[in-house]
Parts: structure tokens; sequence; C-alpha cells
């Protein structure tokens, strides 16, 4: 049996720049053990990561990853993207759910790509906004993964998690408000680090520290985690009697 990690008990009364210590502790850990970590939506340019990203709201990347082929193979630029026929497009993708508004969102970036940027995806936060279907996390993953730009930091389901449980945001209310943990790893973390970061949370959620049933014993982060071992094995929510990542950070920001 694993030793158990005994975590740092001053987490919950730590100052910004000790948050911001064991964030730059917490990246190290992260690209000891996931050097390779990037975006796994499988795609050959930007259009395709910007189709991929849109597919995969309420959806897995695995699914995604098995509809994209036929996709693209029958769809090449944006032209054809603005051009599609709705119900084949439907066809197409109907097993990522929420087809026909992605199927919507989709033809009608096409036709701004090709209207108002010459064909090519842009390149700018401001720009990007302006395609439908595209919200500022769909932004972040294309300007991160394929341009090299840190604007932001994704946040989705795994990342508002860990962000929770690792207490690294301190003015979200929930793992899903969005807007406001982006805010707070923005702070925590130096730029250059905002895309990694992203990526290797969402690995170390899918393969340790999963919604319902974390891997406290084989998490490399768990002596700087102030909820690693905290949790019941019904609903991975901390045990009565032990604070939550939440309150603590509420706690410290006061």
């Amino acid at each position: 049996m694993k030793k158990r990690k005994q975590q740092p008990a001053s987490i919950g009364r730590e100052s910004l720049v000790q948050r911001k210590k064991r964030a730059a502790a917490i990246t190290k850990r992260l690209r000891r053990q996931y050097e390779d970590a990037d975006c796994a939506l499988q795609h050959r340019s930007a259009l395709q990561l910007l189709v991929s990203t849109i597919l995969s709201a309420q959806c897995t990347d695995q699914r995604v990853n098995k509809v994209t082929p036929s996709v693209f193979a029958k769809y090449r630029n944006a032209k054809d993207f603005a051009s599609a026929d709705p119900a084949e497009m439907e066809a197409l993708i109907q097993s990522t759910g929420f087809f026909r508004n992605k199927t919507k969102s989709i033809i009608g970036a096409g036709r701004v790509i090709s209207e108002q940027f010459g064909g090519e995806v842009p390149d700018t936060m401001e720009q990007l906004l302006e395609l439908p279907g595209v919200a500022r996390k769909t932004a972040n993953v294309i300007l991160g993964t394929w341009f090299k730009k840190n604007e932001g930091v994704v946040v989705d389901t795994h990342i508002g998690r860990l962000s929770h449980r690792l207490a690294l945001t301190w003015r979200s209310k929930n793992d899903k408000d969005a807007v406001k943990i982006e805010k707070d790893l923005m702070e925590v973390l130096p730029r250059k680090d905002w895309t990694y970061v992203g990526h290797a949370l969402i690995w170390h959620g899918r393969k340790v520290c999963a919604a319902r049933r974390p891997a406290c014993d084989e998490c490399n982060l768990a002596e700087l985690c102030p909820s690693a071992f905290s949790f019941d094995g019904k609903n991975a929510q901390p045990k009565t009697g032990r604070s939550t990542p939440a309150k603590k950070s509420r706690a410290a920001a006061r």
C-alpha cells in the first residue's frame, strides 16, 4: 500500500504570492508527468481544429475524432463548409449530439471565414468571437493550440473541477463558473504556461483525478492539493469536517 502524501496545512491560508508558488510547483510536476500534453482533438489545420472544437461541446474528444475524418474528407475548406447541405452535415455529425445547432454554427462559421477573412481562420480573440458557435473557450483552444498565442486559459469540465480541487481558484462559485476560474488561473499562472497547463490538467483529470473517484494515492500533485484523500467514494465530495478547496480559497481571498 502506498504511503499517503501529506499536503501542507497552510494551503487554505495562503496568500496570492504563495498560491503562485504552489501553482508553479504544480506546473513543474505536470510537465514531469505529461511532457507532451497537447490537444486531444485530431486536426491538421486551424479550420479543422475550429470544427472539432465546435463538435466537442457536450461530447467526448474520442467521439469527435471518430466523426471528423469523414467530415474533413467531404469539406476541405471554409467555402465547402459555407455551402454545405445542412441535412448531409447533420447526418455526418449526428452522433456528437446537438447536431442541428452544431451544423448551423459550422456552416455559419464557414460563411463568415469565407466572406470576411479571406478563407482563413482569424488569429485574434476579437475576430474569432465574431464566428458563429465560437465563445471564449473555443477561441482559447484555437489561439493556444494552433496559433501558439496565450490569450487566455481554456476552462472545460476537467479544468474547472481540478482548479477547485487544487484551490487555484478563489473567486468562482463552483467548478462551472468558467469566467472567474479563467480569471484566477490567468492570475496565478505565468502567461507562457496558460495553454500547456490547460492541456495537462485535462490529461490529469482523465487519467488520475476523475470526477467520481480521484486516484489520490497515485497522484503526484497530492501533497500540493488541499482536497487530496478527502473524497467519499460515491460522489467525490470532500468528507464531512474537511474544508473544500472553494471554502479554503475564499477564506484566503478575504
